[in-house]
């Protein structure tokens, strides 16, 4: 049997860049979201710092996540990240998860 993998990214967007950050994280949702290994793509924002977000991520697998990482979208995405955030991401494996 595989373990689910789960991603837990918080992005802070840089100065002046809050409204295209959102824009580019909001275009991950339906294509992610439609992806045979996805289990989960939610997208948050910090209710006390509208500048950060976070991202909460299930995948089926690490295939999943390998074939998540290897999509259009995700390149897309990849290519911009780093001038409009600083971006930590957690891959994480259950230990007790429901």
């Amino acid at each position: 049997m595989t373990a689910n993998v789960k991603i837990v990214a918080l992005l802070t967007a840089r100065a002046d860049t809050v409204d295209r950050l959102r824009a580019l994280l909001h275009a991950m949702l339906t294509p992610s979201r439609a992806e045979p290994g996805n289990l989960r793509y939610d997208l948050w924002q910090d209710q006390n710092d509208p500048n950060r977000f976070v991202l909460d991520e299930l995948y089926a697998d690490a295939d999943a996540v390998a074939a998540h990482r290897a999509t259009p979208h995700f390149q897309n995405y990849l290519s911009r990240i780093g001038d409009l955030a600083e971006r930590t991401a957690l891959v994480l494996n259950p230990v007790s998860a429901t």
